[in-house]
């Protein structure tokens, strides 16, 4: 199995467009093609700085030209889960079209998306690249030959990769921001490259505010990684 991973910027992605404008993201929890109306439907998180971008991003989205509908399942604080329905788009076209399959979620952010994608041949693979750069850009993040036994453990642990997953998606936007910087600074090292003070002035908050913001985003990943561990011989 030939497995890609792209950062793609689609001209008729109706996502795309909205965090092109918006600065909010969406992440896919499940996606279904429907072979005979050509239409995609996804279940996905939508997330914003605060409520009020959260707000604009979802009108925005739900008023776009390509949407076919989009249903507000819930909505929490500067989180919300979506219903979509969507027309295939000419790279989702140009995937099938060429034996490809999708291998893990959608992240939609800033105007480009992450695609996991994979295919069982290389020529495959690499005709559908070529294909693509007709009516889209998209940058090559990584291309991997995966081995049998590879893909074989994957599936096996698919258990603790979805508990580490929903600890990801539980984070907020600012737990998110703050744990990033924090391991890029050298928070988390020994010796410690950055201190409380200095990851405080980095979002312009107290220490007590960011130490606060460390500890929680740490207790919501450090429980899923528990549950993981109970899954992995």
């Amino acid at each position: 199995m030939i497995d890609l991973t792209l950062d793609m910027e689609q001209y008729d992605c109706p996502f795309i467009d909205t965090t092109d404008d918006h600065d909010v993201s969406f992440s896919t929890l499940q996606w279904e093609f429907d072979r005979h109306s050509r239409e995609l439907e996804t279940r996905m998180i939508v997330e914003g700085e605060d409520r009020s971008v959260l707000e604009s991003g979802l009108s925005a989205v739900q008023e776009h030209p390509t949407m076919r509908s989009c249903d507000l399942f819930k909505k929490r604080e500067e989180r919300a889960v979506i219903k979509t329905v969507i027309d295939e788009t000419d790279a989702m076209a140009t995937i099938r079209a060429n034996g490809g399959y999708i291998t893990g979620p959608f992240h939609i952010q800033d105007g480009s998306e992450r695609w996991d994608i994979g295919f069982d041949d290389e020529r495959d693979a690499d005709a559908a690249l070529a294909e693509l750069e007709r009516n889209n850009e998209y940058s090559l993040e990584s291309r991997e030959v995966m081995a049998f036994d590879a893909g074989g453990d994957v599936l096996e642990h698919a258990e603790a990769a979805r508990e580490l997953l929903e600890g990801c998606r539980e984070l907020s936007t600012v737990e998110r921001d703050t744990l990033r910087v924090a391991a890029e600074k050298g928070y988390f090292d020994q010796p410690r490259g950055a201190t409380l003070q200095m990851l405080a002035n980095e979002f312009d908050i107290s220490d007590t505010a960011v130490s606060k913001n460390v500890r929680r985003a740490e207790r919501k990943i450090l429980r899923r990684v528990v549950e993981a561990l109970e899954s992995v011989e």
